[in-house]
């Protein structure tokens, strides 16, 4: 039985994720506990509110270390995408590092709202296994001021006044920075892809 750690980092989403997870027949540990991380077969890194928020929350656990060190597979999710890279102009903080770049604002443009709340299509940059089954221009749901840049790591991007990372992967680690619980078939089969893909 593969075990599934979902990091309890505080968000808001966590039990929206965890259904989601349970409508795949996954039963996943909610956790703070570093060694239940360091043992699971795949970590999902939720997240809602600052990237700020969220690393302080994890700074306090003593889960920096573990997050960097894991061995798992990991997906950050929305806020928890964002923290797998260098840094966020969300508060100036230091994230933790395991991608190149650095989050920043959406810039504002006429007709563009901030923050990016709603149903967007993604567009697809490169080949992954997370992206089996769902079709380019599928919509996925999100809600956030702050994004990823486009990099070698970006496997789907969206355009909202510019365009963004999306889906990320490098190796093990893993990010979606709309909502899985929230989009429908199209969440649910990245994070199928993610629970089943042989890394």
């Amino acid at each position: 039985m593969m075990r599934v750690a979902l990091v309890d980092a505080g968000g808001a989403n966590l039990g929206s994720v965890c259904y989601a997870l349970n409508r795949l027949g996954i039963e996943p540990e909610v956790t703070a506990d570093a060694g239940a991380i360091r043992a699971a077969d795949r970590v999902l890194l939720p997240g809602v509110s600052t990237a700020a928020q969220v690393m302080g929350r994890l700074r306090e656990l003593g889960l920096v270390d573990t997050l960097r060190g894991l061995d798992a597979p990991l997906l950050g999710v929305c806020v928890g995408m964002q923290l797998l890279y260098e840094r966020s102009e969300e508060g100036e903080v230091e994230c933790l590092g395991l991608l190149p770049g650095v989050v920043r604002k959406l810039p504002a443009a006429p007709g563009i709202r901030i923050p990016h709340m709603g149903w967007n299509a993604l567009r697809r940059m490169r080949d992954s296994t997370l992206l089996d089954g769902v079709a380019e221009g599928a919509n996925a749901y999100f809600v956030h001021s702050y994004a990823a840049p486009i990099t070698a790591d970006t496997v789907a991007a969206t355009d909202h006044g510019s365009l963004f990372s999306a889906v990320v992967q490098r190796g093990r680690l893993c990010g979606a920075q709309f909502h899985p619980e929230r989009s429908a078939a199209t969440g649910a089969r990245i994070l199928r892809n993610f629970i089943e893909m042989d890394f």
